[in-house]
C-alpha cells in the first residue's frame, strides 16, 4: 500500500497462493465494510493485483518493459513468441541476467516474430500467473495460452537455443510442476 492510500482495508486469503481484495470505496464506515466482507462472502469481488504504472517508452528499447496492465496483451499476442524473465530489482541472480538478456533483446530485435519482454514481479502480479522464484524466464508461443518456462544455462547461448527451438532446448518443469530442492534460486517466499 502507499502512503497516500491509508487508512485503508484489505480481505487476505492466506492459502497456496495469496490473495488480496480492496474495497471498491475508501469510506471504512460500518456499513461500507460489511458490504465489502459480504461481497467477498458472495463471490462478487475481484483479486486485487498489483500494477505499476505503464511506461511510456516500454516498447522503446530491445527488452520491453511489461506492467500487469499490458502484459496480455503483449505476451498473449498470437502473432509473435513472447520471452518474458521474471524479476526482483533486489535479486543477485537477475543482476547477473541483465547483460546477457540485453544481449538475447538485442539479437531478437529486428525479428517481427519474437519479443523479448521483462516485468518486475514484485510490483506487478498477474491472477493466472504466479511466480515464486527469481529470475524466472517464460516462453509464451504465438497462439497458445500456456507457457514453456527455461531452466536451461542461464548464457546468450542457452536463452537463444530456447527461443529459436520454441521452447524444446532448455524447456523446464510445466507451470503446475514442484521446483527441485536443489534449485538455489531465490524464492519469493524467502524474502
Amino acid at each position: 500500500m502507499k502512503k497516500d492510500e491509508v487508512p485503508a482495508a484489505r480481505l487476505i486469503k492466506l492459502e497456496d497462493d495469496m490473495a488480496k481484495y480492496k474495497p471498491e470505496t475508501t469510506d471504512l464506515t460500518a456499513d461500507s465494510l460489511r458490504q465489502f466482507v459480504q461481497d467477498y462472502l458472495d463471490g462478487k469481488m475481484k483479486q486485487h493485483l498489483l500494477s505499476q504504472d505503464l511506461p511510456e517508452d516500454w516498447n522503446k528499447s530491445p527488452v520491453k518493459v511489461l506492467v500487469a496492465s499490458n502484459f496480455d496483451s503483449v505476451a498473449f499476442d498470437d502473432t509473435k513468441d513472447v520471452l518474458v524473465e521474471f524479476y526482483a530489482p533486489w535479486c543477485g541472480h537477475c543482476k547477473q541476467l541483465v547483460p546477457i538478456y540485453d544481449k538475447v533483446g538485442e539479437h531478437f530485435e529486428k525479428n517481427d516474430d519474437i519479443v523479448i519482454a521483462k516485468m518486475d514481479a514484485t510490483a506487478n502480479e498477474l491472477e493466472h500467473t504466479k511466480i515464486s522464484s527469481f529470475p524466472t524466464l517464460r516462453l509464451y508461443k504465438k497462439g497458445d495460452s500456456l507457457s514453456i518456462e527455461y531452466n536451461g544455462p542461464r548464457t546468450f547461448e542457452g536463452i537463444t537455443k530456447f527461443v529459436e527451438s520454441g521452447g524444446v532446448e532448455g524447456a523446464g518443469v510445466e507451470e503446475a510442476e514442484e521446483e527441485t530442492e536443489d534449485d538455489d534460486t531465490p524464492k519469493k517466499d524467502e524474502l
